[in-house]
């Protein structure tokens, strides 16, 4: 006779919630990413007061008769940033409701994120109000990329729950965290030195041409520090999961990155579309290594708990 089927496992308690907020994150990476994308697409088309007014577009939610090109690119712009605000908004919303279910950490990082876009909204206000002041320009791109961080590390985190990952090397995660905060910085410097178009000053009278020497020496040291991190993945312990292959995607991100910004200045600026896939490869790069800075931080912050735990 057979023996009667046993019933399955229940899931954790939570389990079901953090994964649909998994996934929300996850397409709030994607929106944030875009946004950056779609922010540089409208300074190189020139079209941040395209819509003189704000929050409207020529006073409507959908500009009609004044559509066009750079109409669309900052309406669409602001139309990303109102849906991420939402998003947010659902995702701190349920994380305090579900907070019995859920790391703790969830509710608060998602209230940060939440107060993040809302500084973004204000200073997307203030550039329009301000005609593209260049301070509140690349506060405003500098302020969207913590978000691309921020919200890169929380997806990261909510997917490690729950599985055992080994931690890496507290040399390997510093070197993780020296790598992400030197290409903020140099996405910073890129950023003010687009809002002061600097690099076409350059091009075109040979003044502000310290800005662009200044970004490609600081552009050497970020790329430098990030095939750092790549190039000593072999030597890290097995059981990492996905670490060692986004170390090594941000490696190929770099290269794509180098190899755009090259053939920006080489162009002079002329190629649009160029420019702003090196804005874009920049977010892009700033998500991956905020992944991997979580991930190795999951790692060790659960390898001390459980020697917490072994040694109690």
């Amino acid at each position: 006779m057979a023996a009667p089927l046993q019933p399955e496992p229940n899931p954790l308690p939570g389990t079901v919630l953090r994964q649909r907020l998994a996934l929300l994150a996850s397409h709030l990476v994607v929106a944030l990413v875009a946004l950056v994308a779609i922010g540089g697409a409208t300074r190189v088309m020139e079209a941040g007061l395209a819509c003189p007014d704000w929050p409207l577009c020529y006073g409507r939610l959908l500009p009609g008769h004044q559509m066009n090109l750079q109409v669309f690119l900052e309406w669409f712009h602001r139309l990303d940033a109102f849906v991420v605000g939402v998003a947010l908004l659902v995702l701190t919303g349920t994380s305090w409701i579900g907070r019995r279910q859920l790391p703790g950490w969830l509710p608060w990082a998602a209230g940060t994120a939440l107060v993040m876009v809302a500084v973004q909204g204000g200073l997307g206000a203030l550039t329009v109000t301000q005609l593209l002041a260049a301070p509140l320009v690349t506060a405003h791109l500098t302020t969207a990329l913590l978000l691309v961080a921020l919200t890169s590390g929380l997806y990261q985190r909510l997917a490690m729950v729950g599985r055992h990952l080994q931690a890496p090397p507290a040399w390997w995660l510093a070197l993780a965290g020296v790598s992400l905060v030197v290409v903020l910085a140099q996405c910073l410097l890129g950023g003010s030195m687009a809002s002061q178009w600097a690099a076409d000053q350059c091009f075109s009278s040979g003044s502000g041409c310290r800005w662009l020497l200044a970004h490609r020496q600081l552009a050497m040291l970020a790329a430098l520090s990030v095939l750092a991190l790549g190039a000593t993945t072999p030597l890290l312990p097995k059981g990492l999961g996905q670490l060692p292959a986004l170390a090594l995607a941000a490696v190929a991100l770099v290269g794509v990155q180098v190899a755009l910004g090259v053939w920006t200045l080489r162009l002079q600026l002329d190629a649009p579309l160029v420019t702003i896939a090196h804005q874009l490869t920049a977010a892009l790069l700033v998500g991956l290594l905020a992944a991997v800075l979580a991930r190795s931080l999951g790692g060790r912050e659960r390898s001390l708990l459980s020697s917490e735990v072994v040694h109690g």
